[in-house]
């Protein structure tokens, strides 16, 4: 009986986990056409400190970090939470959003480390700590999916959002070696796009089949559904332009630890 109870349990904690839909949080489409900056010089330092590249993947040594830097973080995020983003222009918006949902990622591991895996930090019923409110901008609580699904998605309707943001695992289009600003941005996305579709954990092709990134099914939507989503693989791996087999989906949750 114990037995079936956990396995009851495990179901109900992974059917808890569906992609959020693109819901628009009409209070945070508002910018200005300042021309200030935001500094992400803090997050910076804490990525070139940590963030390593392996293969394919770009790991984090989690379990390096100092106390010091810790606080550094935490700093960091306070110091955006702060912040009243519609005060800025959208491109300086953007990069403010992706690179608090990623330093908010880091800091929920670091809060919780050791752990396998971040979707074990959501509770008994819940998959991952995505839907619970955990920062407090311009007066609104927010979660990570807030932050995803409400804001960046609908606002922009960019596709490569999905490989901005870092949910800490191995499955995820990498965390970026630096913080997004406004002038970069157009070049990361471009980079971790094509980085990640010609990895083997974005697409990988194999005796005519291909196993795709469970991203492209989660969120086929924002890719203009599966043909859609074959066009855009297609548009940084010229070599899937006339894919006809047959598409499978996989994702690895496992933490993006260095060891």
């Amino acid at each position: 009986m114990y037995k079936v109870w956990i396995l009851i349990l495990s179901l109900l904690s992974f059917n808890a986990f569906s992609a959020p839909k693109s819901e628009p949080w009409p209070f945070w489409d508002k910018h200005t056409q300042s021309t200030q900056s935001i500094d992400h010089s803090q997050w910076q330092a804490l990525l070139d400190a940590y963030l390593v590249e392996r293969g394919e993947n770009t790991l984090f040594r989690y379990a390096s970090v100092t106390d010091k830097d810790k606080q550094a973080l935490k700093a960091y995020v306070s110091s955006l939470a702060d912040i009243d983003p519609r005060q800025y222009s959208q491109a300086e918006q953007y990069a403010y959003w992706v690179n608090l949902y990623n330093a908010l990622t880091v800091d929920l591991i670091l809060d919780n480390y050791p752990v396998k895996t971040i979707t074990k930090l959501g509770g008994l019923f819940s998959f991952g700590p995505w839907g619970k409110e955990i920062i407090e901008v311009a007066g609104k609580p927010l979660s990570l999916n807030d932050i995803e699904h409400r804001i960046l998605r609908p606002i922009w309707q960019d596709p490569r959002t999905h490989y901005a943001v870092n949910c800490a695992s191995l499955g995820c289009p990498n965390l970026q070696t630096q913080a997004f600003t406004a002038e970069n941005t157009e070049q990361l996305l471009e980079q971790s796009a094509h980085a990640f579709i010609n990895s083997d954990k974005g697409a990988k092709l194999s005796n005519g089949k291909i196993q795709l990134s469970s991203i492209y099914d989660w969120f086929a939507v924002d890719f203009d559904g599966e043909k859609g989503v074959l066009k855009h693989l297609a548009r940084y791996r010229p070599e899937l332009t006339s894919f006809k087999g047959k598409v499978s989906f996989d994702y690895d949750w496992k933490l993006n630890k260095a060891n």
